[in-house]
Formats: structure tokens, sequence, C-alpha cells
């Protein structure tokens, strides 16, 4: 579904404009990727309350800074994943597409 590797932090984002197997167009209406900003920002949240309870429990409750420094690192690192389960889920939960395994190209 993307271009490129999530490593490549520079192309993480781009999305060629139709599926090479069987052509279908990613870009359904215009803006519609707009949704998934929630998404992400939901997945961002999880990761917060996990890296927290995980500090909270395993650093024996460290000062505040630690709390901040440590989510903010894991969200950056988790920024380019995020951003596309975010696409994936978007299309999966409102763009009635569905993945096939078995599917052929005649």
């Amino acid at each position: 579904m993307f271009s490129h590797s999530a490593l490549n932090l520079s192309k993480f984002d781009q999305m060629p404009e139709k599926c090479p197997v069987c052509g279908f167009r990613y870009e359904i209406e215009l803006g519609f990727y707009w949704g998934a900003m929630y998404m992400s920002y939901g997945l961002s949240v999880v990761i917060v309350f996990l890296v927290g309870i995980t500090l909270y429990f395993l650093a024996n409750d460290p000062p505040t800074w630690v709390y901040l420094t440590t989510v903010a690192t894991v969200v950056i690192l988790f920024t380019p994943l995020l951003f596309r389960y975010a696409r994936v889920m978007m299309l999966y939960f409102f763009g009635s597409v569905s993945f096939d395994p078995k599917y052929k190209q005649s």
C-alpha cells in the first residue's frame, strides 16, 4: 500500500495512486484520510498509557521529566508506523476494503 519502507523517514508517507495488483484507487475521495488523524491520535493515546503504566511499575514512579521524555521519544519513534496503521484502518473501516490473499488478476 505504501511506496517506500517505514524506515525511509523522508518518504514513509508516499502512496501510489492505485494498487499495482487490483487497480484500486487508494484515495477514495478528496480528503479521505483526514479521519486517519483521529485514529493515529487514538493509537498515540494507547502508547502514552502503556508507556506510563510500564514506567510506573518498572521504574518505581520516576520523576515527571522521565515520563515526558520517554513518552515523547516513543511516540516520535513510532510515528511512521502510527501514520501507516491509521491509514490502513481508515480504508478497512470506512473505505469498504478488505484484503483477499487469494485474489488473482485475470
